[in-house]
């Protein structure tokens, strides 16, 4: 029996940890690759393989693809979960930092797709599973690089979907909401770094609140691992799923109600937050 090989980027913590666990348990061979090799230690005790990656080093991406396709003669599945979320506001963000948000976030899974599409053609199949966010159909203050960088992610993967057809190779978007990891932790400090001693320092302190919040209500990552071996393991995916429940209502949301009543809305919840606090 041929095993379909994988690898998942970003796979220290979260979503990447959780798909590279379930993927191992629903029989692939799975490669993980982070930054901090370190944190991947219990998954190379369950055996999958973990590799050092960085997506904003072409050598790095470069390395792992050869030896994967080096040990296995394939590969199968890519799952671009790598990301981070730059918060600030844009007067105060300095344009390095939002060009190193789009260079994580975008620019590096480009290159990786760019780096296994000859073997995916070759073999006529495979699948490109690229993690973008709900926050790819709509913005929130102070995250105008990350929703920038979502927003891009959506749009890349829609027309590869398209150019890559003919070829057999399925890609698919995962737009996950409100989920159990280091994101939102990481989003506030990077609020809180750009813009709390500046005029936006009410948006920040909201900010904080909000993100309070929905990580009380956020589900495991487990739940999203789930459904990229779903879409993996489906004969015709979906070309996006949103998890949970929650992120599809919004994503919905998003798409019928009037911006402007969107926007008052959010600015309502952020002060009723703020206030509560």
């Amino acid at each position: 029996m041929v095993h379909k090989v994988a690898l998942v980027t970003g796979a220290s913590s979260g979503i990447g940890a959780a798909t590279a666990r379930r993927l191992h348990e629903g029989g692939l061979v799975v490669y993980a690759g982070a930054r901090r090799v370190e944190r991947m230690q219990p998954l190379a005790d369950a055996g999958i393989q973990v590799r050092s990656l960085d997506v904003c080093d072409d050598s790095s991406l470069s390395r792992v693809i050869e030896e994967i396709i080096t040990d296995n003669g394939r590969i199968d599945v890519l799952i671009n979960n790598a990301g981070y979320g730059s918060y600030g506001s844009v007067e105060d963000v300095p344009l390095s930092e939002g060009r190193y948000q789009l260079e994580v976030n975008l620019f590096g899974m480009a290159r990786l797709i760019q780096l296994v599409l000859p073997r995916m053609r070759a073999a006529g199949s495979g699948k490109i599973i690229n993690i973008s966010s709900m926050g790819g159909h709509f913005g929130e203050p102070l995250g105008a690089w990350y929703h920038a960088s979502k927003f891009a992610v959506e749009g890349f993967s829609d027309s590869l979907r398209l150019e890559l057809h003919d070829f057999g190779i399925d890609v698919i978007l995962i737009e996950p909401g409100a989920i159990e990891s280091e994101w939102s932790t990481g989003a506030v400090e990077s609020a809180e770094r750009y813009s709390s001693n500046t005029a936006y320092a009410p948006q920040v302190r909201a900010m904080r609140a909000l993100y309070a919040c929905a990580d009380r209500m956020a589900s495991g990552p487990e739940i999203v691992a789930e459904v990229i071996l779903k879409s993996i393991n489906a004969a015709r995916p979906k070309p996006r799923y949103a998890v949970p429940l929650a992120a599809r209502l919004i994503i919905t949301a998003y798409r019928v109600v009037p911006d402007r009543i969107l926007d008052t809305s959010r600015r309502t919840l952020m002060r009723v937050v703020h206030q509560d606090r």
